[in-house]
């Protein structure tokens, strides 16, 4: 079993984002163990603040050191040995697949979602075991972030999916984005599905959808194909895929 648990001033969210579809039906059969700690249960006043002006002037609030911690060593005692506590920050690293595995592959993790102008410096230098992004962007909060964490893990998990192999061959798990797919009906507007895709030849089909998704890394996500890199099969794959693209 895969243990949660979320830091977070705003439980509900974190509970409607994870109760549905994939992660709901983890949690449901036991597959996932999911938490959430509020810093104001912590707090020690009696108008249980968790932020305060930032020193130095500025606009916005600075969420404090004392009852986040608090909760985070809640959640320490808790989780199972191993298990790291994970920042939700605009400068953490960029989350991509293979953070998601490893996260799925640990006892468990704790996330801490953010507001307002962030966490007190003094807080991640103390607690922060990671900090991840998902991107250049910025949200209102950390929530939606630690769902997609969530999500993105708990749909590696064993037996989590209908077939296990739809997790390996998804978009980013070999570094390469994933190939187009189809379903009925065969025709729609004049326009159809690739007859490679119709013969029941196994392996055709692999050596397409490999070009496939070769190809529409090169087109749309260079960057990830320079990172991966090539062999001279796929070279080739790829070479026929521009080959082949009109006006070319």
């Amino acid at each position: 079993m895969l243990d949660i648990r979320v830091i977070t001033l705003f439980p509900e969210m974190v509970a409607a984002g994870t109760g549905y579809g994939v992660c709901g039906r983890a949690i449901k059969r036991g597959l996932v163990r999911l938490g959430t700690l509020d810093p104001r249960e912590y707090a020690t006043d009696n108008h249980r603040t968790v932020d305060d002006r930032p020193y130095g002037g500025g606009p916005g609030m600075v969420l404090k050191v004392e009852p986040f911690q608090a909760a985070i060593e809640a959640a320490r005692e808790r989780l199972p040995e191993g298990s790291p506590v994970v920042f939700l920050t605009p400068q953490g690293r960029p989350f991509e697949q293979s953070m998601a595995q490893r996260l799925a592959s640990l006892p468990g993790f704790a996330l801490v979602a953010g507001r307002y102008e962030g966490f007190d410096e003094r807080l991640l230098d103390a607690e922060a075991d990671e900090e991840y992004s998902l991107g250049d962007f910025v949200l209102s909060g950390g929530e939606i972030a630690a769902v997609a964490v969530i999500d993105a893990a708990v749909r590696l998990l064993p037996d989590v999916l209908g077939d296990d192999q739809s997790a390996a061959e998804d978009s980013f798990s070999d570094g390469l984005l994933d190939c187009p797919h189809y379903t009925r009906p065969e025709t729609i507007a004049g326009r159809t599905v690739p007859d490679v895709l119709l013969t029941g030849n196994h392996a055709e089909i692999r050596r397409w959808r490999l070009q496939q998704s070769l190809g529409r890394t090169h087109l749309r996500r260079p960057d990830l194909l320079a990172a991966r890199g090539m062999n001279d099969d796929e070279q080739r794959l790829l070479e026929e895929f521009l080959e082949a693209l009109p006006n070319n």
